[in-house]
């Protein structure tokens, strides 16, 4: 006797600054088989449409596509409360905050070989969420995007933040409640921005270090070439979003190189879409803790003055 499967619907919501956006999401039963349907737009108007399912699968392979594409969304800063993500509100509209991160250009797989195996540059995965810049100062904390414009914080990075005593920049990757952290900025009032990569990585460890938090994490970075080698594999062969090569000499440069650069990004799911149009695949991983990395950074370099 065959088990009744009952389909799954979620509705999904974002709203940050003029943003108001709706996502819904379901498995729905076509014959004795399955396929999981989509809609979206801005909340009030008519969504636009659409399938993940081509034919129609098996319950358990719409499932896994339904699943992968909610953990999507809600990376975005998708929630299922009708108000949206949790975000600390900017109380501005395109305000600008004077601040730019670094973008990264795109290399090719022979770049990735080469970089592999040089050891002025050290490999972290690349996250697929917001790129954000978080800036403290006094009580005042404020998100900002690669854009340069301030925009809200998910309240329990917003509420991390709060506990420092530092007024600082950092920059990294929001997913959800997480600010995966990579670079630092400034500290207490001093510039950071011209020191070396390999300096700026201390200094953040010092700061994410120094108490217990769980809402930003220390991005994991690998330095010698067994490591990123390794590691190059296994995000590969899990399906990550990507890698990013950093070269641990070079200042911080806000905006994006006309070409080349000091940061570098290498996206495996793009070299699938070429090959078979279903899209890319990003599965979110929960990150190393701060600590195992702590002791490990500074036996490779000097502690930040």
């Amino acid at each position: 006797m065959q088990t009744l499967t009952l389909p799954e619907k979620i509705t999904l919501y974002y709203r940050e600054g003029t943003s108001d956006k709706i996502y819904q999401c379901s498995i729905e039963p076509q014959a004795d088989q399955f396929v999981v349907n989509f809609a979206y737009g801005r909340r009030g108007s008519t969504l636009n449409t659409g399938t993940k399912t081509s034919s129609p699968v098996n319950y358990d392979e719409a499932k896994a596509i339904y699943d992968k594409l909610v953990q999507e969304k809600k990376a975005k800063g998708y929630t299922e409360g009708e108000n949206g993500t949790p975000y600390t509100n900017s109380n501005s509209d395109k305000q600008p905050s004077g601040l730019l991160p670094q973008l990264l250009n795109p290399i090719d797989e022979k770049t990735v070989d080469i970089l592999l195996h040089d050891p002025n540059w050290c490999m972290q995965e690349k996250f697929d969420g917001r790129h954000l810049l978080i800036r403290k100062q006094g009580a005042v904390i404020h998100g900002i995007n690669k854009k340069g414009f301030i925009v809200g914080l998910p309240l329990p990075v917003f509420e991390a933040v709060q506990q420092f005593n530092f007024d600082m920049v950092l920059d990294g990757e929001s997913i959800g409640d997480v600010f995966h952290c990579f670079d630092i900025l400034t500290l207490d009032g001093v510039g950071l921005q011209n020191r070396p990569y390999r300096q700026r990585l201390v200094c953040l460890l010092n700061l994410l270090g120094s108490f217990q938090q769980r809402a930003i994490h220390y991005v994991e970075t690998h330095f010698r070439r067994d490591q990123k080698l390794r590691a190059f594999d296994e995000l590969k062969s899990a399906k990550k979003e990507g890698a990013v090569f950093k070269r641990l000499d070079a200042p911080y440069r806000p905006g994006r190189p006309n070409s080349g650069g000091t940061q570098l990004k290498h996206k495996f799911y793009a070299m699938l879409c070429a090959a078979a149009n279903h899209g890319s695949s990003h599965l979110i991983s929960s990150p190393p803790q701060t600590q195992q990395y702590f002791n490990v950074m500074f036996s490779h370099f000097c502690a930040c003055p």
